[in-house]
């Protein structure tokens, strides 16, 4: 099929677009460049030895959509990844974070539904979940507004919502919600990986960019939590886990809304994280203990087990496959995409 991806040269966009491809599906990426860079088309073209469309524009803009669809349309499917992401940054710039996340999935639906889109892909979080006792997160989990401690969370939520009604009033409309839990490792050619601009928000390329010197420590943000440690425990997923949970989702797509999610179902602590990326590194990092962020909880962890029984999928690769990946990424590219 063809798939337009919303935010599609960000960091799990890009994986995802090679995932697709390789399965034999046809992408264009529409994005805004805001966080990422022209260059991964090329990159994408290097590794799949396919020609891959950028149109550069912001995918909260109903005209760029629409602009998306005439010049290369039509698409049988969206997958929406066009979100502001980082949960701290969230806390202190709601307005952005609400306005970006929503705005988007208006415009993205708007014009798909006038265009006949069959597939709606989006892009939700583990952090939905809102009661810490029902760990591991299964999909029924409770998902309470109230109790969600960060404006990108509650974003997501209200996406659901959102989406929810609208597939009630369009049934011919397959939505996937796909909650993701925490993200990280690069493609194994080492041409795209994670590139946050600015001093990441999260864990992992924060961490490589202190092990390639750009970075002075790594801040280890709370060692107080009721965990083994002591630090945060994630469900760490390799992107090409995720990637390939988009296409799994895309196949099986059949009328109506389902939710899952991707995850391995293994907590990992913070400081295992870093332990297992010194590995990789092969010497020690320097690191401190900061403060707590707001927003963070002490663990988030899924049962995939729907995801499994429902799509076929499961996550193959485990943390140290992970931390290696971003390793070779981060050494090829020191710079990120700027070289």
């Amino acid at each position: 099929m063809r798939v337009l991806l919303a935010g599609g040269a960000g960091y799990i966009g890009a994986h995802t677009a090679v995932a697709l491809l390789e399965a034999g599906h046809e992408v264009v990426l529409l994005d805004n460049l805001d966080n990422t860079s022209d260059v991964v088309a090329d990159r994408l073209q290097q590794i799949t030895g396919t020609p891959v469309t950028l149109v550069v524009g912001d995918a909260a803009d109903d005209e760029v959509v629409e602009g998306a669809f005439a010049a290369h349309g039509p698409f049988e499917a969206i997958i929406h990844f066009a979100a502001h992401k980082a949960v701290g940054e969230s806390t202190q710039k709601p307005l952005q974070y609400y306005a970006n996340n929503l705005d988007s999935t208006f415009a993205l639906l708007r014009v798909g539904l006038a265009h006949g889109i069959r597939s709606f892909v989006f892009s939700s979080t583990g952090t939905v979940y809102s009661n810490p006792a029902d760990l591991p997160f299964a999909e029924s989990a409770t998902r309470d507004l109230v109790e969600l401690s960060n404006p990108y969370s509650k974003s997501k939520l209200i996406n659901e919502v959102i989406l929810a009604d609208v597939q009630r009033v369009n049934p011919e409309l397959n939505v996937t919600l796909l909650r993701y839990f925490n993200p990280v490792g690069a493609h194994e050619s080492g041409l795209i990986g994670e590139d946050p601009q600015g001093i990441p928000n999260n864990l992992m390329p924060f961490v490589a960019r202190v092990a390639v010197g750009s970075l002075p420590e790594i801040n280890v943000f709370g060692d107080d939590y009721d965990t083994p440690d002591g630090t945060g425990l994630r469900d760490y997923i390799h992107v090409v886990d995720l990637a390939e949970g988009h296409v799994a989702a895309l196949e099986k797509a059949e009328p109506g809304l389902k939710s899952y999610n991707l995850g391995t179902g293994r907590p990992v602590s913070v400081l295992e994280l870093i332990a297992s990326f010194e590995k990789a590194v092969g010497r020690e990092l320097p690191k401190a203990i900061a403060p707590r962020r707001p927003g963070d909880l002490a663990a988030t962890y899924c049962d995939p087990s729907q995801a499994e029984r429902e799509l076929g999928w499961k996550a193959r690769f485990g943390i140290d496959d992970m931390t290696t990946s971003v390793w070779a990424w981060q050494q090829k590219n020191p710079r990120g995409y700027a070289g």
